[in-house]
């Protein structure tokens, strides 16, 4: 992983929220908080918490729980309490690497699509397991392959056209970077999980009213927007419009639809 792939910044969070929340992470957000809520937690963490598309779900399926939501990124944390809950909770910045809570402090810990950034992740599934208390829960979910998620593969192709020398990879190297379940499960071992990971893969339907809307979503609402504009920030339009090409050359010029797909893993401390 690129130091740039962890820079959500400047207008990143803002359009992160606007587009994609909707667009990709919407349905597993609801996915990953019912499945929290059958555990029936009375006080949960959640850890990468982006801009609170899961914090929102988990306070309308739990309701009565207390909530800790944090993330490493401010600016990520602002833009989540911007948006705001339904209710209270607790947003602190906190680094997964090293969790600013005792031992046993909660009866479940959240995770979406955050811990493919973490740069060691036996060290963070250590830490998750720590303030876990015995019997919790730790839910999480990753993306598959690049290759079962339409629109990021499509744009990573146009992309390398725009850059034929050096394309940006961000997509594929980390958000889709930490798909392989032998690896998931193996990297909970060393974290001191004992109990088997169960690991199901579920697919949904991304959906938006035209493929501009997913270019720019991508292009300029993730770090593949660092990639671009560090080889060429004039070339950012460009590349945009690249992508917006090819996802209308593959879904149509109108309302566009294409398959996500990710794993979602749930063990027992």
């Amino acid at each position: 992983m690129k130091e740039s792939d962890k820079v959500f910044a400047g207008s990143i969070p803002a359009l992160y929220e606007q587009y994609l929340v909707p667009m990709i992470f919407a349905p597993y957000a609801a996915d990953l908080a019912s499945r929290v809520a059958a555990a029936g937690p009375r006080r949960v963490l959640e850890i990468a918490a982006g801009t609170g598309v899961v914090t929102r779900a988990l306070v309308d399926a739990l309701p009565d729980a207390e909530i800790v939501a944090t993330d490493l990124n401010p600016a990520m944390l602002e833009q989540a309490q911007s948006v705001g809950t339904a209710r209270p909770v607790q947003w602190r910045q906190a680094d997964a690497m090293a969790l600013p809570f005792a031992d046993g402090e909660f009866d479940a810990v959240v995770c979406q699509f955050g811990v493919m950034f973490f740069p060691d992740k036996p060290r963070a599934f250590a830490e998750v397991r720590r303030v876990l208390k015995p019997g919790g829960a730790f839910l999480f979910n990753v993306w598959d392959r690049v290759e079962e998620n339409d629109f990021a593969d499509a744009i990573g192709d146009a992309l390398e056209r725009v850059f034929p020398d050096d394309p940006p990879r961000f997509m594929a190297r980390t958000p889709h970077g930490y798909h392989d379940a032998a690896t998931i499960r193996r990297d909970l071992a060393t974290a001191g999980f004992a109990e088997p990971a169960q690991i199901e893969t579920l697919a949904f339907r991304s959906r938006a009213q035209s493929a501009r809307i997913v270019a720019f979503a991508y292009c300029q609402g993730t770090p593949w927007r660092n990639e671009i504009e560090a080889r060429d920030a004039a070339k950012l339009d460009a590349a945009t419009d690249a992508a917006e090409a090819e996802i209308a050359r593959r879904f149509g010029s109108g309302a566009v639809d294409g398959k996500i797909q990710a794993h979602v893993v749930a063990v027992q401390a």
